[in-house]
């Protein structure tokens, strides 16, 4: 048996800018600085990949919702990852390394809506790591990257399975509901995915339905860290 860390693929936005608001996006900080450090504690590496590769924007107004999330504030503070961050691999270079990974791991932000619904790259890595036996996870709006993965029977991932993810009453809460090429709620009973959410706006949800793991929204980031563990960890039981 190796001894070295066992891996964990993120999945970061390229996408900066929120549609014709001239406002800025990206990915969320509390979204992928809950599970990365959450991860990392637990002894994985943490690989960063964009669709484009190089440096992935961070959403400005999430670093500062955040402020007062010391394990964010830390990871936002942490040289190791903000250098990976600016640094990413394109997405494209893990076609057929899918196998090396624990789990593939999608981060929201509004941007990937714009970049990440329909990235060819970042479908054939996600369906081709699904499909080796690997956990596949996605958070807020990071679930929109897992909407058209097409595994290769032609089914839809999702389809038939329990998710949740950003609902449309939070959508239309930020006013951005007429912003985003998508609702992600609507996209996935549209696709028939089983779609569940917190009984309250911004309340913690997170459904695991076997090997794919989905949040609704940033208050769920936490959990939605340990859901990923559970589900690598269970995966090697099986």
């Amino acid at each position: 048996m190796s001894s070295a860390p066992k891996k964990v693929l993120f999945i970061l936005t390229s996408h900066g800018e929120l549609g014709n608001t001239g406002k800025k996006t990206g990915w969320y900080a509390e979204e992928a600085g809950e599970p990365a450090t959450i991860l990392t504690n637990y002894g994985y590496e943490i690989v960063w990949a964009s669709p484009k590769g190089g440096k992935a924007p961070l959403d400005p107004g999430s670093v500062d919702a955040a402020k007062d999330n010391k394990t964010v504030v830390d990871f936002l503070a942490n040289k190791d990852f903000m250098h990976k961050i600016d640094n990413t691999h394109k997405v494209e270079e893990f076609i057929g390394q899918e196998s090396q990974f624990e789990a593939i791991v999608y981060p929201g932000g509004h941007g990937p809506m714009f970049d990440l619904e329909h990235n060819e790259a970042a479908l054939k890595v996600t369906a081709s790591a699904y499909e080796a036996g690997k956990v596949v996870s996605a958070v807020c709006h990071g679930p929109i990257a897992l909407t058209d993965v097409k595994l290769s029977d032609g089914s839809l991932l999702v389809k038939g399975k329990n998710v949740t993810g950003f609902s449309d009453d939070e959508e239309r809460t930020v006013q951005l509901e007429h912003v985003v090429p998508t609702l992600l709620e609507t996209k996935f009973k549209k696709i028939g995915a089983i779609y569940h959410k917190a009984e309250q706006q911004w309340g913690v949800k997170v459904v695991t339905d076997g090997r794919i793991v989905t949040g609704q929204n940033p208050a769920s980031a936490h959990e939605f860290g340990e859901a990923i563990h559970a589900a690598i960890q269970k995966n090697h039981q099986n």
